[in-house]
């Protein structure tokens, strides 16, 4: 994409950001993103809305979220060790509970879930701020739920890393290609400029397969169709008390915590 095309598409982000009132606002209830149908492979697993469950009681050390983030890393060509923290790509992540549920922690928590990390990652939100600020529609939703990208739409504006309340997507400063380790030929590599995030996966899907982390996860993550009342994660959301990041903005994400 030529650099005249690029500011052109820069200014209509900017126009539609204004069109939409400037901002973000701190309640998403009253708008209802497009969906995008999509076509499935025969072998695809399928659902209504997928969702995930992560059950922390199951996650014992950081050598057990670290095999899950590095099963997600490797599957999408992650690039790690970048010269500068500060652009560090991440897809699955952890962070203390005082920043993954703001506004809930008090002076007597239990110790296990104080001082131990979380697991984070795109929460694949039933109405998502990002896609309604993204200009190219290189972010959409789709009709089972999971917020995709397309990185050839994408512009690198990063409205929507603006839009995202849960700090999900990361931007590409420089070339990624040099800091993947091995590379999976299954899975496009990015380029400079374009932002990327978790995306449930639907590769693996679209081939039968639960995502990655889920496989790594040793039953710690429930991956499902949060629409079927008869599935496994709504007997498990059906017996456990769970949290959710930041529902108080109308989201509604898909990703449950059970601490």
């Amino acid at each position: 994409m030529d650099n005249k095309r690029r500011n052109f598409l820069k200014i209509a982000g900017i126009t539609t950001a204004l069109g939409l009132g400037g901002g973000i606002p701190l309640t998403l209830k009253a708008y209802k993103p497009e969906v995008t149908e999509y076509e499935r492979p025969e072998s695809a697993l399928t659902a209504k809305r997928w969702g995930m469950v992560i059950d922390t009681r199951k996650i014992h050390s950081e050598q057990d979220m670290e095999r899950m983030v590095q099963a997600c890393h490797q599957t999408h060509n992650v690039p790690e060790n970048l010269p500068n923290p500060k652009e560090e790509i991440k897809w699955i992540w952890t962070d203390e509970f005082e920043h993954v549920f703001p506004g809930k922690e008090n002076p007597y928590l239990a110790e296990r879930i104080e001082h131990n990390r979380f697991l984070l990652l795109c929460n694949h939100c039933d109405v998502p701020p990002c896609v309604r600020v993204c200009p190219t529609k290189a972010t959409f939703r789709r009709e089972d739920g999971i917020v995709q990208m397309d990185f050839h739409r994408c512009i690198g504006c990063r409205y929507c890393m603006a839009g995202c309340p849960y700090g999900s997507r990361s931007f590409n400063f420089r070339d990624p290609a040099g800091y993947v380790a091995q590379k999976n030929p299954d899975f496009p590599t990015r380029v400079r400029g374009v932002v990327e995030k978790c995306n449930f996966c639907v590769e693996r899907l679209e081939e039968g397969l639960q995502p990655a982390c889920v496989e790594a996860s040793q039953g710690a993550l429930i991956f499902g169709d949060l629409a079927d009342p008869e599935s496994h994660i709504r007997q498990v959301l059906k017996e456990n008390f769970t949290l959710r990041r930041k529902v108080d903005l109308g989201t509604n994400p898909s990703v449950f915590y059970i601490v």
